[in-house]
């Protein structure tokens, strides 16, 4: 039971870390015709419609059922989620119901891991992980996914210029919205009446050691102050070396502000480098 809640927070922070290729990329990424390109209007029209959705509450919170997947191991544990707009996203997993084994947290600043069963952690910096400091990934990328929102590689906001930018493709009621920087591909398929996410990919390229992608599934929505929110994620990270699939499943959304934004960690608690977590995760 420890290794496999040790092995659920490894697997939440490698979501920030790495992201491959896969069958879903090839139904959302496709060459929009030259007509779609040069159709500016139209397309920065659908990136307005997108931005629209956006929720206007400050607070989330929800009580949570997260599940993981790798290969023949699953584990499901249930736990809390709390956000602030713009400030920090925490994951509360608990183990048999009631005792908390894992904390993520997730700020503008840092990435912070806790196995609370061992008593040790992980806090670092984004601009200390290769991946994310090379792709653009940021606090702001994360929130928007769990918010179901485009985002701008590295930005805070999202430009409306950044359409021109983007190459675009009807798919019968949807469009497919992509971005390529450098090595990066950032997609994501929106309902064109709506303007609704459906599904959302990062992908980096290695011609080497292959792709790596991050696939992000809307599957259901709630209401909360009278919008929707996302309820249902389906997360899919595929590597060269491995799939893993995670499962965040909200229930009785609300907006409860009356919690710490910042977790102290507890000097009881042992520092352990992203290497090891890295290394944990790569010997399952």
């Amino acid at each position: 039971m420890k290794y496999l809640i040790r092995t659920a927070c490894a697997l939440a922070l490698a979501a920030t870390l790495v992201m491959t290729g896969c069958r879903t990329h090839k139904k959302v990424v496709k060459d929009p015709t030259k007509a779609e390109q040069n159709d500016t209007a139209a397309n920065r029209n659908m990136l307005e419609k997108i931005k629209q959705n956006q929720h206007t509450a400050q607070f989330v919170s929800s009580k949570l059922k997260f599940s993981v997947e790798v290969g023949a191991q699953k584990l499901s544990l249930t736990g809390n989620l709390r956000m602030k707009r713009d400030d920090v996203i925490r994951l509360q997993l608990m183990a048999f119901g009631f005792v908390e084994a894992g904390r993520l947290e997730f700020t503008q600043d840092y990435v912070l891991i806790m196995d609370r069963i061992n008593k040790q952690y992980l806090k670092v910096p984004y601009q200390h992980v290769d991946f994310l400091r090379n792709s653009g990934i940021n606090f702001f990328t994360l929130q928007a996914l769990f918010w179901n929102e485009i985002f701008e590689p590295g930005q805070q906001s999202v430009r409306t210029d950044l359409i021109k930018e983007m190459n675009t493709a009807r798919e019968g009621e949807n469009v497919v919205m992509s971005l390529d920087k450098n090595k990066m591909n950032y997609s994501w398929l929106a309902n064109e009446k709506t303007g609704r996410i459906s599904l959302a990919n990062i992908m980096y390229r290695d011609n080497i050691n292959g792709n790596s992608q991050l696939s992000w599934e809307y599957r259901d929505f709630a209401l909360l102050d009278g919008k929707m929110f996302p309820s249902d994620m389906k997360v899919t990270l595929t590597t060269p070396k491995k799939t893993v699939e995670l499962g965040i499943k909200l229930n009785y959304l609300g907006k409860d502000d009356s919690w710490e934004l910042r977790t102290n960690v507890s000097d009881k608690y042992r520092e352990v480098e992203i290497d090891e977590i890295l290394r944990r995760l790569m010997m399952m």
